[in-house]
C-alpha cells in the first residue's frame, strides 16, 4: 500500500499535521529519523516522502538527524520517490549561506553577510561593517546565535565571554542589521510552491521567531505568543512582486513547502535573510484568520499520493 512519509526528529511540530492526515483519512507512517540503519540494497517503499527535517535537531539531542536524512533522502531520489522537499531543499535549510547564495542567483536581495570560523576571524569580519550588525549561527533555527550588536567592543566582550554560542558546523555570520520603521518582520508561507498567506511577526521582543504551539509551552529559546498584542498576525489581501520571485526560487531548488522571512527597511526596499523548509503555524493566527497551513500540507500530500496511484 502506498503511503504518505513523514520524515522529521520533532513530534510536537508533527502532530497537527498527521491530525489533518488522519482528518483526511489519508495513509501514512511517520519516520521519526533521529537515528537509524539504512541498507542501500534495499528499495524503498512506494509512496510520497515528506521531509521536515529540521536545522535546529541538535538542539533536541539528534545531531546528526540532518545528515542521516541526507543520506535516506539520496537513497529516495536514486530509486526515483516522490520527496516533497528535496534533497537540494535539505542543503539550504541547514545553512544559510547556501540559502543566501541561492537567493541570490534568482535576483532576490539578502544582507550582506560574512561567514567566519573561529573567534578572531568573527572580529575581523566584523570590521568590515559600518553600522549595527548581528550574529546568527549558519546552521540556525530558532534563532540560534542572534545577537544585535551597536559596536566592536560590544562583540568583543560576547566573543570572548562565557555567553558565547559555539556554531554546531563552526559557522558564524556577521550580518548588516536592517533597520525598519517598524518592529516587524513578515513571512510568506508556501505550500506546493503556491503563495498560501503572509504572517505579520512582532520583532519588538527579539529575534526568535518559531511559531509552533511547543515553542509556546516548553521552549526557552523560541518565546512566542502573546505579550500585550500577538506577535503572530496574518496579512488579509497580502501581495507584492517579490513572490513571483519567491515561487521561481523554490521550483529551482527542488522546494514544496516553506516559509520565506523578509524585513523591509525605511526606504521600502526587501530584505530576504530566512528560508525554512520545515515551517510551522501559529495556531491562534489561523484561528483568527480561518486558515490553518496543516490541514492545507496533508491536503496537499493527499493530492500527491493520489497521482502516483494513477501512475
Amino acid at each position: 500500500m502506498k503511503k504518505i512519509y513523514i520524515i522529521h526528529e520533532n513530534n510536537e511540530w508533527t502532530a497537527p499535521l498527521l491530525k489533518g492526515l488522519d482528518e483526511l483519512g489519508l495513509p501514512y507512517e511517520d519516520w521519526f529519523l533521529d537515528k537509524g540503519v539504512l541498507d542501500l540494497s534495499v528499495e524503498p517503499p512506494e509512496g510520497v516522502f515528506y521531509n521536515r527535517m529540521s536545522a535546529s535537531s541538535h538542539t533536541r539531542n539528534h545531531r546528526y538527524a540532518p545528515e542521516y536524512t541526507g543520506a535516506v533522502i539520496a537513497w529516495l531520489e536514486r530509486h526515483g520517490r516522490k520527496v516533497i522537499n528535496s534533497g537540494r531543499a535539505l542543503q539550504l535549510e541547514i545553512s544559510k549561506v547556501a540559502q543566501y547564495t541561492a537567493l541570490n542567483a534568482h535576483g532576490i536581495r539578502t544582507p550582506k553577510t560574512i561567514a567566519a570560523v573561529g573567534k578572531e576571524q568573527i572580529m575581523e569580519a566584523a570590521k568590515k561593517f559600518s553600522g549595527p550588525f548581528i550574529t546568527k549561527h549558519n546552521r540556525a533555527g530558532k534563532g540560534l546565535g542572534v545577537q544585535l550588536f551597536q559596536n566592536m567592543d560590544a562583540l568583543k566582550k560576547y566573543v570572548e565571554g562565557p555567553s558565547f554560542e559555539e556554531p554546531i558546523d563552526g559557522i558564524t555570520l556577521i550580518q548588516e542589521y536592517i533597520q525598519s520603521d517598524e518592529p516587524f518582520i513578515t513571512r510568506c508561507e508556501f505550500i506546493g510552491r503556491k503563495f498560501l498567506y503572509a504572517v505579520r511577526v512582532d520583532t519588538s521582543q527579539g529575534f526568535q521567531l518559531c511559531p509552533a504551539d511547543a515553542c509556546q509551552i516548553g521552549d526557552a529559546f523560541c518565546p512566542v505568543g502573546e505579550i500585550e498584542k500577538p506577535k503572530f498576525e496574518i496579512i488579509k489581501g497580502f501581495t507584492n512582486p517579490i513572490l513571483e520571485k519567491y515561487e521561481k526560487f523554490l521550483e529551482a531548488n527542488g522546494i514544496h513547502i516553506s516559509g520565506i522571512e523578509f524585513i523591509m527597511d525605511k526606504n521600502g526596499e526587501i530584505f530576504t535573510y530566512d528560508v525554512n523548509t520545515n515551517t510551522n503555524y501559529n495556531p491562534d493566527a489561523e484561528m483568527k484568520a480561518d486558515i490553518f497551513g496543516m490541514k492545507e500540507i496533508a491536503r496537499y500530500l493527499g493530492e500527491e499520493l493520489h497521482k502516483i496511484d494513477r501512475t
